[in-house]
């Protein structure tokens, strides 16, 4: 996850804070020095963290939080604050008109930023907030373009508008919006063409493309790997051509996240999506508040909740809840959770929105739930009989030799994950009080599955 590096340096930072009972103008200053260069290493423009670390500094020497009770949490929450006015400070929406009209939103980007696969994304997004969106497949030069946007389209449930490779992009842009007219769609994705760099040429027919086509909305999609090139890239489509927003992707990977600190500092258009993977159901609604949230490690619930409930089949979970609560879970509960879990972004996704997470913390849960490990608990699982799946009391040596064969794995394997298997049953036996539902009058512990 993008910023790990980054909430670990922050977080240690701030655990020498929490421990003084009173603050110094020195102590603040050390503390921020080191901030600063933790946004620095995270690839932050030098501008956007000298005027970030001013602002910070201007309201933690303040007496109000110096004599505070807890001037360690007061500068935390100040730095939690700039960093959300730094992102936002507001979630933006995109701008649609009436469903009754159609939208045209053009969207812009680099090759190699997943421009094309964020498309499909966000049609998806839409078609399931009840639009008709229609994908227009703009970009003539990329060989397989037009075939990824139609497999992508297909795989969505959007439709596709193509008229080949050999039709300039602008009559294209044209045809296929008088096309969402008389056919009934009300959100129109330009997918134009990306080049390996910003040129001429590309700007030139992204003008035309605006100058002939009724244009709502210019959105430009940028890959976050790219650090400060990203936050580059901004500024130059925005200076010559207009952009309204940004989408980041590839904001899961082994980035830095400065572009995600810095773009709306630097061209003053908001973040709109980040994209959380290559699935196509990977793209979520940027909320500065829960970023600045997770970089400070103190996670992300609501992103967390909304993503258990757009996953997780209710009826399921409502069900698996009562058998726990009898502890009369068995292997195929278990197995249904984990691929319940893979639904929501997979273990590593979860953990990141879990407050305290911080990166030392989350690096030995995630070793000790790495995706190697979950495989071969699946492989066990499955090998075993639908009997011994559903009454696990029956699986004596003979059989877990027999399992153990079937999954390609070690005896002892099969013994770890029973004994892993019969120790969460016992405990939720013991605590099954706990585990109040809604409506529940004994307990306030909620499952995510």
């Amino acid at each position: 996850m993008a910023f790990e590096s980054l909430s670990e340096k922050l977080q240690n930072v701030f655990k020498s804070l929490r421990g003084k009972g009173r603050l110094t103008e020195a102590d603040v200053k050390t503390a921020l020095k080191e901030v600063k260069m933790a946004l620095l290493e995270a690839d932050v423009s030098f501008k956007v963290v000298k005027q970030f670390i001013k602002a910070v500094q201007e309201k933690a020497v303040g007496q109000d939080v110096m004599n505070g009770l807890n001037p360690g949490q007061m500068v935390i929450k100040i730095v939690n604050d700039e960093l959300v006015n730094l992102m936002g400070p507001e979630t933006v929406e995109l701008a649609l008109k009436p469903s009754s009209e159609v939208t045209v939103l053009m969207m812009m980007g680099l090759q190699g930023a997943g421009k094309t696969t964020t498309v499909a994304k966000l049609a998806g997004k839409l078609k399931s907030k009840g639009r008709r969106p229609l994908l227009a497949a703009c970009d003539v030069y990329r060989p397989a373009a037009i075939q990824q946007l139609q497999i992508n389209g297909e795989k969505q449930g959007v439709e596709v508008f193509s008229m080949g490779d050999r039709e300039k992009p602008v009559n294209i842009a044209r045809a296929a919006v008088e096309y969402a007219k008389k056919n009934g769609f009300n959100v129109v994705f330009l997918d134009t063409a990306g080049r390996l760099h910003v040129d001429e040429g590309m700007m030139e027919e992204l003008q035309e493309i605006k100058a002939n086509v009724a244009v709502d909305q210019c959105i430009l999609v940028v890959d976050a790997m790219t650090g400060q090139d990203a936050v580059n890239v901004s500024e130059m489509f925005h200076e010559k051509i207009g952009i309204d927003g940004v989408i980041l992707t590839k904001l899961d990977g082994d980035t830095r996240g400065g572009a995600a600190l810095s773009i709306k500092a630097t061209c003053g258009k908001p973040i709109l999506y980040v994209g959380m993977g290559e699935k196509l159901s990977d793209l979520e609604q940027f909320y500065p508040d829960r970023m600045a949230s997770r970089i400070l490690g103190m996670g992300d619930v609501m992103s967390l909740i909304e993503k258990a409930q757009e996953h997780i089949d209710e009826d399921k979970a409502k069900e698996m809840e009562k058998k726990l609560k009898k502890a009369q879970f068995g292997f195929d509960d278990y197995l249904e959770s984990m691929n319940q879990m893979k639904k929501m972004g997979g273990f590593s996704s979860v953990l990141s929105m879990m407050p305290g997470m911080g990166g030392g913390q989350m690096k030995q849960i995630e070793d000790a739930m790495d995706e190697k490990l979950m495989a071969r608990t699946e492989a066990i699982i499955l090998s075993m009989t639908p009997t011994e799946r559903s009454n696990p009391d029956i699986l004596n040596p003979s059989r877990k030799q027999r399992i153990a064969k079937g999954a390609s794995v070690d005896i002892s394997e099969v013994n770890k994950l029973v004994k892993q298997f019969e120790q969460a049953r016992k405990m939720m036996k013991q605590y099954g009080g706990m585990m109040g539902g809604k409506s529940g009058k004994r307990g306030k512990f909620k499952l995510p599955f």
